[in-house]
């Protein structure tokens, strides 16, 4: 059965980003992140692995595999964006109130954490995103109000609480929470800090993306070259966008060929990219995938993805699973990896568009290929990941006998 895969045909693919976007992703923005993030705890990048076991298995020149779980002790890389777009915030809000320009390594400060101390950030979260964004108020001593739809698993909800954030459940899914965050911190005169963008909101989710363009900026400053394939997943797309809109600014006609891969029961950007606009699917059953359950695209994130993704395709749900287990029993000496049940989205699309010899030579993907995909996530829910591959992220890792 053929993959499903759409290569871009969009009228946008391949022309440069749009100024704006371009400035959003670029090397001066990238540079602003890089400050921010040394002012964290545990700020040094995360273990890029290379996996020649693994490429030699499948048929590849080579395959590298960067880490998330170890992002700044949350576990996900979304810790780069929440909390890095809620220090912008706090900084432009002081130079408002202060009358004078704020610089990054001010934001510790008395001056400026007092300004923090009055303000409250709201935002929708499957629970890396809420993290993120709770782990940021807290470091500026703001408040976080973070909202958690029916999904949401209670492991998650106590992982973002450990922050002192207040949580609020929602009946529903996450497109429902999305829209209650926004209306509540309306009323309230609370920020919306989401990641995910809409008409006329486009500037706050774009600061959340600008925090991932960290993890390109340490992948090419290890790989010995760039990679020609990345396999990106998506939930909302501003996770894809970010790492792919940065590599076309930075590599320019060295950039690689981009995959977009979303959950076949939560298709947004797939579907959106069929349909040549955003649009909505309807929601079904529920994703294993669950930090990629999502049913709407964010429109900045496809205004770049229709320009920087060379194609889109759905996995199916045996697929989270087998990549967990392939990464926790590594072979020919790679090693282990703990990854949740999206972390490895990306990775099942590579496995799934080799199994289509047709697609894989459509796309050049073969024994000249250097692989670049990114475990966006480790054991964000330790007990799910023990359900699902049979051992803890502890035994997984050989911290603890198995």
């Amino acid at each position: 059965m053929p993959t499903p895969y759409i290569h871009n045909r969009l009228p946008e693919h391949a022309l440069p980003l749009e100024a704006g976007d371009a400035e959003t992703l670029g090397v001066a923005a990238a540079d602003r992140v890089v400050r921010a993030l040394a002012l964290r705890e545990n700020s040094g990048a995360t273990p890029l692995h290379a996996l020649p076991g693994l490429a030699r298995q499948l048929g590849l020149g080579s395959l590298h595999l960067k880490d998330e779980g170890y992002r700044l002790g949350l576990g996900s890389f979304k810790a780069l964006g929440g909390a890095y777009a809620l220090m912008v915030l706090v900084k432009e809000e002081a130079e408002r109130r202060l009358g004078r320009s704020v610089v990054i390594d001010e934001l510790m400060s008395d001056e400026v954490r007092a300004v923090a101390a009055k303000m409250t950030f709201a935002c929708a979260t499957d629970g890396n995103h809420g993290r993120s964004v709770a782990q940021g108020a807290q470091l500026m001593g703001a408040e976080a109000r973070i909202f958690v739809h029916s999904g949401v698993s209670d492991a998650r909800i106590a992982a973002i609480a450990a922050f002192g954030a207040e949580m609020i459940r929602v009946k529903g899914n996450y497109d429902e929470s999305v829209a209650e965050a926004s209306r509540v911190a309306e009323t309230q005169g609370w920020t919306v800090l989401s990641d995910t963008s809409w008409p006329g909101y486009e500037y706050i989710p774009g600061l959340v993306s600008q925090g991932y363009t960290a993890m390109v900026r340490e992948i090419l400053a290890e790989l010995p070259e760039p990679p020609t394939h990345v396999f990106l997943q998506a939930g909302v797309g501003g996770f894809a966008a970010a790492i792919a809109g940065h590599m076309a600014v930075v590599l320019g006609d060295r950039r690689p060929h981009v995959t977009v891969v979303d959950p076949a029961r939560a298709a947004c950007l797939y579907e959106s990219a069929k349909a040549g606009k955003p649009v909505k699917v309807a929601e079904s059953v529920p994703t294993v995938m669950a930090m990629l359950e999502c049913y709407e695209p964010s429109l900045v994130a496809f205004r770049i993805l229709s320009r920087v993704a060379d194609g889109f395709m759905t996995v199916g749900e045996d697929s989270a699973p087998e990549v967990m287990h392939r990464l926790a029993a590594p072979v020919d000496g790679d090693p282990a990896v703990v990854a949740g049940e999206s972390g490895g989205a990306g990775l099942a699309g590579v496995i799934s568009v080799l199994r289509d010899p047709k697609l894989a030579k459509e796309i050049g993907l073969g024994p000249a290929s250097r692989v670049l995909v990114i475990n966006t996530e480790g054991a964000t829910d330790p007990a799910l990941y023990e359900r699902i591959v049979g051992r803890s992220p502890a035994a997984v890792l050989g911290k603890v006998p198995a």
